[in-house]
């Protein structure tokens, strides 16, 4: 594990500077999914984005640098992208 400052998450053992950026892109909602990629990346980059589509099963867990995407078979985003 490497420390940056000391300071680690308690979720993942990962640094905490994904939860300094962004966590909520509410403004995505019906956005084209490469779109919101591209915002959340560059808005927080301390995250990775995931794209799933509608229906498919993921993890329960929490990720305080993991965003999902969920689209539709448009690729449209269908909720609102959080930090999770």
């Amino acid at each position: 594990m490497a420390f940056v400052n000391g300071i680690l998450c308690l979720c993942c053992n990962k640094n905490v500077f994904a939860l300094a950026g962004k966590s909520s892109w509410p403004e995505l909602l019906g956005a084209q999914a490469r779109v919101a990629v591209v915002t959340i990346e560059t808005q927080n980059p301390y995250v990775d984005t995931q794209v799933v589509l509608e229906g498919t099963p993921v993890t329960k867990d929490f990720s305080c640098s993991r965003v999902r995407v969920w689209i539709d078979q448009n690729r449209i985003v269908t909720r609102v992208p959080v930090i999770g």
